[in-house]
């Protein structure tokens, strides 16, 4: 697993994102965006993670650190390091309130990967 620091992603560039994997030939710096919020849901622990913060999220809602390190076997800190993975990827935000952190999903962003991965509509296909 690589060491390196992942970018917080300029927050308006997924919904800049008006092409899909099909639509035309991705650009370099466009791909490089995509690859850094891929890459950090490629571990299965954060892709767990960004479906917990999901879930809770329906409805503006936000959900404590603390609901969510029960449900892994991982400690607390690496727990936190790949929520901060997470939230420099631009697919969640927080905020710390005392000494509890309470996260919520960014759906700019995870539209913008839905809408990157949207396969264009067969002419005649039901939609």
């Amino acid at each position: 697993m690589s060491k390196q620091e992942l970018v917080v992603l300029d927050r308006d560039a997924s919904a800049a994102c008006c092409t899909g994997l099909a639509g035309a030939p991705l650009e370099s710096d466009r791909a490089t965006e995509l690859a850094k919020q891929f890459k950090a849901l490629g571990d299965p622990v954060r892709l767990r993670l960004l479906s917990m913060i999901a879930s809770a999220s329906q409805d503006g809602g936000e959900v404590c650190v603390c609901e969510l390190t029960p449900a892994f076997e991982l400690s607390q800190p690496t727990i936190s390091h790949h929520l901060k993975l997470l939230r420099q990827a631009g697919l969640i935000d927080c905020e710390r309130r005392g000494t509890w952190v309470y996260y919520w999903v960014l759906p700019d962003a995870l539209d913008g990967l839905a809408l990157f991965l949207r396969t264009p509509q067969a002419a005649g296909a039901p939609a």
